[in-house]
């Protein structure tokens, strides 16, 4: 039975013998906030709505907890202003306590400074601009999935080993388009390569033709796609169609597997590409993607698993606290290992990075491929104290240096 404590905080049981748990309003409230039909819906969207539901089934399940959890979700349209507007909406109004997923940087760096300014959390799984956990690090606001340093620095060390020692950048206009191709033209410097250029592409460009005209004339080696969603396949068929890649190599810094799905692997064949999670790595992913095709029919990608991860985690997280107030929520979710079928020994950081293992993957041919979405070779798997921005090289307020 619960009774009041104050304005707006209920003590309710989490069942026999456990701690009382201090809980606002009632209840633990989660906003899945993504792309539900643009054109990062695929790797989001409503299968981000799926993971977060499916995390609170687990949770549930696995702690026998009987506090409520209340799930909600909205399409940010891709847009900085729409999602800072819902964002400031579910934590004033609606009683939201963490925002999950949030695709596109310029929309996470909007909800970042939001979460900031209410002092609720923001778990970032789509974005991905190291911004997010260095120059506008905020305690509230956690990087779980990725970042355009471990995408793109991953798959360009790659490339360069198998003597493709020239870039030509074909980069989306907008900051994690931004991101990834520093990142990646950084590792392409420090390993002695050279950038012959780049040429910015607006967001959902209907036609690459031009830019892709310009990226063969460069002669680079390596046409790298620092892009995302259907900017990035719809570039890939185009250099296909025009002939490009049998002269030049295709480097993607951020696909994903609805990317090489939608391709098919006669289109998409023998690319590197860098991820943080695939289904057919273990039993462990095996068994929770089959859950999620179920209901999805199609696998998941790694946002889509990430969003799992931090939904769950978040709430061993109040489970661990016994309340939900952000700080000591943190202060559990940093001390205790992320440990699931996304992360294996994860680590939160000081900083707000979760840090884990990265695989760099290499796309099959048709021939390779023996089953439904058996489509990568596992190349390499990065060590995550060696996937991420070292904390020594890190500028986040929030480190003691």
């Amino acid at each position: 039975m619960a009774h009041l404590l104050g304005a707006g905080t209920i003590m309710l049981s989490m069942g026999v013998g456990a701690q009382p748990l201090l809980l606002s309003d009632n209840e633990v409230r989660i906003g899945v906030l993504t792309d539900m039909s643009g054109i990062f819906s695929d790797l989001s969207g409503p299968g981000s709505v799926l993971a977060a539901e499916l995390a609170i089934e687990d949770f549930k399940k696995s702690t026998k907890t009987t506090f409520p959890i209340k799930l909600v979700f909205a399409d940010h349209q891709n847009k900085a202003d729409v999602a800072s507007t819902r964002a400031r909406q579910w934590f004033d109004a609606d009683g939201v306590d963490m925002i999950a997923d949030v695709p596109s940087s310029a929309a996470a760096l909007a909800v970042l400074n939001i979460a900031k300014e209410k002092g609720r959390f923001a778990i970032f799984s789509g974005a991905a601009s190291t911004r997010i956990t260095n120059e506008e690090c905020t305690p509230s606001g956690l990087h779980w999935a990725y970042d355009s340093y471990a995408l793109a620095a991953s798959t360009a060390r790659a490339v360069m080993k198998q003597g493709g020692d020239t870039w030509f950048f074909l980069t989306a206009d907008y900051a994690g388009g931004h991101a990834l191709e520093k990142d990646a033209a950084d590792v392409v410097k420090a390993s002695g390569g050279q950038v012959f250029g780049s040429i910015k592409h607006p967001f959902s460009a209907p036609d690459f033709s031009s830019f892709l005209l310009t990226a063969q004339g460069s002669k680079a080696k390596v046409i790298a796609l620092a892009n995302a969603g259907n900017d990035t396949t719809n570039s890939i068929k185009q250099a296909v169609e025009f002939g490009i890649t049998k002269q030049q190599i295709l480097a993607a810094t951020l696909m994903f597997i609805t990317d090489v799905h939608g391709l098919g692997l006669s289109k998409a064949q023998n690319m590197y590409l860098t991820e943080a999670f695939y289904w057919d790595f273990d039993e462990k992913t095996r068994a929770w993607s089959k859950r999620f095709f179920e209901k999805q029919k199609r696998m998941p990608t790694m946002v889509q698993a990430s969003v799992y991860s931090s939904v769950l985690h978040y709430l061993k997280g109040i489970a661990a606290a016994s309340t939900d107030e952000m700080m000591p929520v943190l202060k559990k979710m940093r001390s205790m290992p992320v440990e699931d079928m996304f992360s294996r020994n994860g680590k939160l950081r000081e900083d707000g990075r979760m840090v884990h293992d990265m695989y760099l993957l290499q796309v099959k041919r048709p021939s390779e491929s023996k089953y439904p979405w058996d489509y990568y070779h596992v190349r390499q798997i990065t060590p995550g104290d060696q996937a991420f921005i070292p904390l020594e090289k890190s500028t986040c307020a929030l480190l003691k240096k």
